[in-house]
């Protein structure tokens, strides 16, 4: 028999108060096969119907063990410890209660574990969006499927993959190394138990199956505590979790240490200032944190953190508030980066944020153009076009020659993306360039349509600028005023076409198309519940 079919996985699912989700879960790490041994739910004293739902599943799955907490313990550790405790196999899978382990996923890790006898073993992950069933891949491109890591140390940027969920642990190298998670209330508790796994510097083997379906419901009564983002709480429980995890991985290895703190500048610090939003209560509080945070930082982590990470800092540590421009930096900070005009340079000349704020971009002369943080403003050009212009950054575009610009559409939902033809870009006597581009939203419709996106189709929007020196750049599209008004247009096809252009919390354009008089009523419907829900947030 192939060692992989062995029943040798405990799977330890936790819940609290989610007994609509936690029955999916379950049956998802059931239906994993006979490798499979036990599947141990904890229930951490949930008040809704978790426990009956689980305890009806026990009732008739034999490889369901319930533990049911008496307290409620606050956070994920306590819960996910007890199911250490209570594991009997081989191998330890985690798996949160509104989450889902896909078909194959235990019997892929466990045969990569044992094919390289190695104590940790990872596998690919997604985070879907629901209800579109949009995937978007954790951390793509970290790992190499096949590979073998013999110690996390010669791998600094593994810090980058803080998820348990994706991981199959021999359960006798956490008890050898007393790997835990944190106890009670400790929000981001992954990040302190996988800086303590890398800590124990154990081999690594990679596949590359699916492994872990993550489930992201940003329109839930109740998100998740990764989504929960409109408290200054949250950063500061970020902060703690990152400060202690970087200390644990530091006095193990400098290297993991030193690129903890570069991955904090580059992706929690940017996913959080994009988000500040405009309540200047929060935007203060904020910005004090993480002043006084940053204050602990090696001059040496930060100078080996990314051009658009450092200037934020530079930002950041200039000013004791937050600027009059602090929606620039947001901008700076989004994916991908923009830096708006204007562009002020210092009493050198070299390039600065701001007259204000003079912090010099430094590393702008030797960044790729692929990685200019390049603005392109929008406005419509009447029916079926709109007219752009390209900023140029600092002579920076001008040496590489921008000639063309083509429109690119990106559905939010996973789909190929569509792509306009090239247009000429011509001289702006302002400086910069600029095109008109057309485009028929008809025809986008119907491609839409053919690729799966049904009632109603999310694209993003943006536009890819190709040089004379052969360089390119991609970059998202900055809205005028008088591009954001929403139309019905009649259709031949669809009777009629209702397209309503929206900005994203980024600030780029992006565009909702609702085919035929349902795909309308679908897009009225969603964006009135829409309405509502900011309502009650607030």
């Amino acid at each position: 028999m192939n060692s992989s079919n062995l029943p040798t996985v405990s799977v330890v699912v936790i819940a609290y108060n989610d007994a609509g989700l936690v029955g999916e879960a379950v049956s998802s790490a059931l239906a994993q096969g006979p490798v499979v041994a036990e599947v141990i739910a904890v229930n951490d004293a949930s008040s809704d119907g978790t426990a009956r739902v689980l305890d009806e599943l026990a009732a008739a799955h034999p490889r369901l063990k319930v533990v049911h907490r008496t307290e409620n313990s606050g956070g994920c550790g306590t819960p996910r410890n007890d199911g250490i405790a209570a594991a009997s196999g081989r191998y330890v899978l985690f798996l949160d209660s509104d989450d889902v382990l896909p078909p194959g996923a235990a019997d892929a890790l466990v045969r990569t574990a044992e094919q390289h006898g190695a104590p940790v073993t990872v596998g690919a992950a997604v985070r879907r969006e629901l209800p579109q069933r949009h995937d978007v891949p954790w951390m793509p491109g970290l790992y190499t499927p096949g590979d073998v890591i013999e110690r996390p140390a010669d791998r600094p940027e593994l810090v980058r993959d803080t998820l348990c969920v994706n991981k199959l642990y021999d359960r006798a190298f956490l008890e050898e190394h007393g790997l835990r998670f944190p106890d009670g209330r400790f929000v981001y508790e992954d990040f302190v138990f996988t800086s303590r796994m890398l800590a124990a510097a154990p081999r690594i083997a990679v596949t590359g199956d699916l492994v872990y379906v993550w489930h992201v419901r940003r329109s839930a009564a109740q998100v998740s505590i990764s989504l929960d983002r409109k408290d200054v709480g949250n950063w500061r429980a970020r902060i703690e979790a990152h400060r202690t995890a970087a200390r644990t991985l530091a006095a193990a290895s400098p290297a993991l240490g030193s690129a903890c703190q570069v991955k904090f500048l580059e992706y929690d610090l940017r996913m959080y200032l994009r988000e500040l939003g405009k309540d200047p209560e929060y935007q203060a509080a904020w910005w004090t944190l993480t002043r006084e945070y940053l204050d602990t930082f090696a001059e040496a982590d930060i100078a080996s953190a990314a051009a658009h990470a450092r200037w934020i800092v530079g930002v950041l540590r200039a000013t004791e508030t937050p600027p009059a421009d602090v929606g620039r930096l947001t901008r700076l900070a989004a994916e991908p980066p923009r830096l708006l005009p204007p562009y002020a340079v210092g009493p050198t000349g070299a390039p600065v944020w701001s007259e204000e704020i003079p912090v010099e971009l430094d590393g702008l002369a030797g960044l790729p153009v692929a990685e200019l943080p390049v603005t392109v403003d929008a406005e419509p050009a009447g029916r079926g076009a709109v007219r752009i212009r390209l900023h140029d950054l600092y002579g920076r575009l001008a040496e590489a020659g921008p000639r063309t610009v083509q429109l690119s559409f990106i559905p939010r939902a996973g789909a190929e993306p569509v792509l306009a033809q090239p247009v000429e870009l011509r001289p702006d006597r302002n400086g910069g360039w600029i095109a008109v581009l057309p485009f028929r939203l008809a025809d986008l419709a119907v491609t839409g349509r053919r690729q799966g996106l049904r009632r109603m189709q999310a694209w993003n929007v943006g536009v890819r600028v190709e040089c004379a020196d052969g360089s390119s750049v991609f970059t998202s599209l900055r809205p005028g005023g008088r591009l954001l008004r929403r139309r019905a247009l009649p259709s031949s096809r669809y009777g009629v076409l209702l397209a309503q252009p929206y900005r994203t919390g980024a600030g780029a354009l992006a565009l909702r198309l609702a085919p035929g008089a349902e795909g309308a009523l679908y897009l009225v419907r969603n964006r009135l519940h829409r309405a509502r829900a900011g309502r009650g947030a607030g």
